[in-house]
């Protein structure tokens, strides 16, 4: 016998769910380049050795872009890692997307240390103090965990080729960089004695291991230009990525021996200033020639075909790390070259935001930009590179 109950749906039954946030699924750690290029062109430009009418009032309006890029992307990521962890994992343990978990530091210290520059002048100083405290501390924090546990992953998960050897490496060791550059604008608001030496001499370690790490992977990067050939296209602006420790260590060092006077003892204060100069000047030298080498590059992968990807973020942050390294460098030696060094090298660093910011916003309204990769063509290739918002792109 039939009840009326054995025709009626089975509750159990369920439609299947639709997918949540796949507008982020995408999304990569790679991002953050953007609040990191964007924050530098606000600090770089309210601290340049010249007075135009409203340039400050510029640069605010454009940190305050950068807190608000900031915020969408930290809310972006956290859907992406809420509804995507199975992508969110896949970015961990790849040797092309891990890399970049450092940019997420750099973003969170270059906004923070931007609060205090010029975000006061909208925002107040106690406002500024606080949002800065809170973001070098998180940033400071995550960028070591990173420094530490994305070349672990290198070593011991990741597969990795001779040929892959690349640029984007170095976003892991810079961040600690950041932290010791950005540091010593908090040690002033710090109770004197220990507390204030303690966050200085921390700076100055974090400049240790960064700088030594860096040199450690710099020579694989060089050897493997000279050995396996130009980079892919995609890839070329990463070359402008060396350019970063070299900038963000003369900031550091020209901050550090800005706050030194009174915080530690008077022979090593006075070090500290020496240190600049002896430090900054052939490191600023280097980065120079990197930056002619580097553009050589760009301009033949240019004239290759080259197109828009979110790595031309690569021509903001570590340019705008020169900027200020020869803003201290001015500081410290009086030579107006300096002056017209950090002038020059502020016109490129705007250009290159601009370009960058007006094809990123092109991209996003297409939706080419948060796109599932696109499949590898067939056959062999020797550098594996990722041409999406995952990695490269």
């Amino acid at each position: 016998m039939v009840t009326a109950a054995q025709h009626l749906p089975r509750a159990t039954t369920r439609a299947p769910r639709a997918p949540r946030a796949t507008a982020v699924r995408h999304l990569g750690p790679n991002w953050y380049a953007a609040v990191m290029g964007t924050a530098i062109v606000g600090t770089a430009g309210a601290t340049l050795p010249v007075h135009v009418p409203g340039l400050r009032t510029l640069c605010t309006a454009v940190w305050t872009l950068s807190l608000a890029l900031l915020a969408v992307l930290l809310a972006a990521r956290t859907l992406h890692w809420t509804y995507h962890r199975d992508q969110a994992r896949a970015h961990l343990l790849d040797p092309a997307a891990a890399p970049f978990y450092g940019c997420l530091s750099m973003g969170l210290l270059a906004v923070g240390g931007g609060a205090l520059v010029v975000g006061r002048d909208w925002i107040g100083p106690e406002a500024a103090l606080a949002l800065d405290a809170v973001l070098f501390t998180a940033g400071t924090v995550v960028g070591l965990v990173a420094a530490v546990a994305v070349p672990y992953l290198m070593a011991v998960r990741h597969r990795i080729e001779p040929g892959q050897a690349s640029p984007v490496w170095l976003l892991p060791v810079v961040a600690p960089m950041v932290s010791a550059s950005l540091g010593p604008l908090l040690v002033p608001h710090l109770p004197p004695g220990q507390p204030r030496e303690t966050l200085l001499l921390a700076c100055f370690a974090m400049f240790g291991l960064s700088l030594l790490a860096t040199l450690v992977m710099l020579p694989v990067i060089f050897a493997r230009l000279l050995t396996g050939g130009p980079l892919p296209l995609a890839l070329t602006p990463a070359l402008f990525l060396v350019l970063g420790p070299l900038g963000q260590s003369t900031t550091a060092v020209g901050k550090v021996a800005d706050t030194a006077p009174g915080v530690v003892p008077a022979p090593y204060g006075e070090g500290f200033r020496v240190l600049v100069v002896l430090y900054g000047v052939p490191v600023m030298g280097f980065a120079l020639l990197w930056l002619a080498f580097a553009a050589a590059q760009v301009l033949r992968a240019r004239r290759h075909g080259m197109g828009f990807s979110m790595t031309w973020w690569a021509f903001t942050f570590p340019v705008g790390t020169c900027v200020t390294g020869a803003e201290a460098l001015a500081r410290h030696t009086g030579l107006l070259a300096y002056d017209w060094l950090a002038i020059g090298l502020y016109a490129l660093l705007v250009a290159a935001w601009g370009t960058a910011t007006v094809c990123t916003a092109r991209g996003l309204v297409s939706g080419a930009l948060l796109a599932a990769p696109r499949p590898a063509p067939a056959g062999p290739r020797p550098t594996t590179v990722r041409t999406t918002s995952d990695g490269a792109r």
